[in-house]
């Protein structure tokens, strides 16, 4: 048996996906650019799936630009909305435990010049309210956040969050990184005020290389690409149509009954953090309750290093990352466990699995019965 519980690094692309985008690929090829009738077919494809994502966010159609996916979507809505409102002030607010693709660039505003706040969070992970009010200002632009923490899980209070942002800095924009909430449940921007929300299609069953970026209609963002005008030159270049085309059928998926499978996930999720705690020396990291997303767990194992356990699960055919698989090829403690005041010698002895809609109870049992039996043995071989 094989149980994938590595959902927030990427999913399984769908079968609806996957066959739209091989008639894009194979018979729509056109450039939607392009006026004869292949062209329009393609771009009819692109339109449909602006349709079906806007719909998922009761937004408008125009309000949707397609990007790369969720990295290109937080660095043009860091630096886009940064330099379209330099003029109102030059103060930025994110998080000390951001995604690299908010974190990375909030620092480089800061070496051109661009004041940032990096708010500290509490020990689930909650951004500190007190800590935001006292940041911001009339010269802040900006704030950017995550909604679901890609490592540990926690939901920030988005809808608290923006009426802050709303009474105390007239001229901020509010991003919200959205990458792994996007999908999982219904996530409205205009119902809790948002300005900007990434999302990217390979965690939702999409294809890799796909996202998008909302922006709110008469928000002011500059982008970071010029040429040849597409997307109202928002996000120029010939579009990635197979692409868009498997992010819209993907999207409308993932959105038909979301709350109701997030609660399903949920019995499981307590279910499994019910019965890894059982393990002696094993705590979970991040939110409780309402403040802990359903589709993911982290855990630090003590005695056992995060490296070891993950290759151990691997060889038994449980698939599991320990922490966010885009740091990954430059290996560093994480940002988010430190962020939260994890002990020092539990910082390499954390993992985290991660779920989709699809993932069953057989899947966590067996997860649970290999670590059962691959904890203690491993605690047997730690250096006194």
């Amino acid at each position: 048996m094989e149980a994938y519980l590595d959902h927030a690094a990427t999913t399984k692309c769908s079968r609806r996906a996957a066959e739209r985008m091989l008639r894009v690929l194979t018979e729509d090829y056109g450039n939607p650019s392009s006026l004869h009738g292949m062209g329009v077919r393609a771009e009819e494809h692109i339109r449909e799936a602006g349709k079906k994502i806007a719909r998922t966010l009761k937004v408008g159609e125009k309000e949707i630009v397609f990007t790369s996916g969720g990295t290109e979507s937080n660095n043009l809505a860091v630096f886009g909305s940064a330099a379209a409102n330099r003029r109102a002030g030059s103060h930025v607010i994110t998080t000390a435990m951001e995604h690299a693709s908010v974190d990375q660039p909030m620092r480089r505003l800061a070496e051109l010049g661009y004041r940032v706040t990096f708010l500290p969070v509490d020990k689930q992970g909650i951004v500190c309210m007190d800590a935001l009010l006292d940041a911001l200002t009339d010269d802040t632009i900006l704030v950017s956040l995550l909604h679901v923490n890609n490592e540990i899980g926690s939901i920030q209070p988005i809808a608290e969050i923006a009426a802050q942002i709303r009474k105390k800095a007239k001229h901020a924009l509010f991003h919200v990184d959205a990458v792994q909430s996007y999908g999982k449940w219904n996530v409205y921007p205009r119902d809790l005020d948002i300005d900007l929300l990434s999302a990217s299609g390979h965690k939702i069953h999409g294809p890799k290389g796909s996202g998008f970026l909302y922006i709110r209609e008469k928000t002011k963002v500059k982008p970071m690409l010029y040429g040849g005008g597409q997307q109202k030159g928002m996000r120029p270049g010939t579009e990635n149509v197979p692409a868009i085309a498997g992010l819209g059928e993907a999207a409308e998926e993932m959105h038909a009954n979301a709350a109701q499978k997030a609660e399903e996930m949920r019995l499981l999720r307590d279910y499994f953090v019910g019965e890894l705690t059982k393990l002696e020396g094993v705590t979970i990291n991040g939110g409780t309750g309402i403040s802990a997303s359903p589709y993911i767990v982290s855990a630090s194992v003590e005695g056992v290093r995060s490296e070891t356990l993950l290759h151990a699960l691997e060889e038994r055919g449980v698939y599991v990352s320990s922490g966010s698989a885009c740091s990954s090829n430059q290996p560093a403690v994480s940002r988010t466990l430190i962020a939260i005041g994890l002990a020092q010698k539990l910082l390499d002895q954390t993992i985290r699995f991660s779920f989709c809609g699809g993932t069953t109870k057989e899947e966590l049992e067996y997860a649970l019965l290999q670590l059962r039996e691959i904890v203690p043995f491993c605690r047997r071989f730690v250096r006194k």
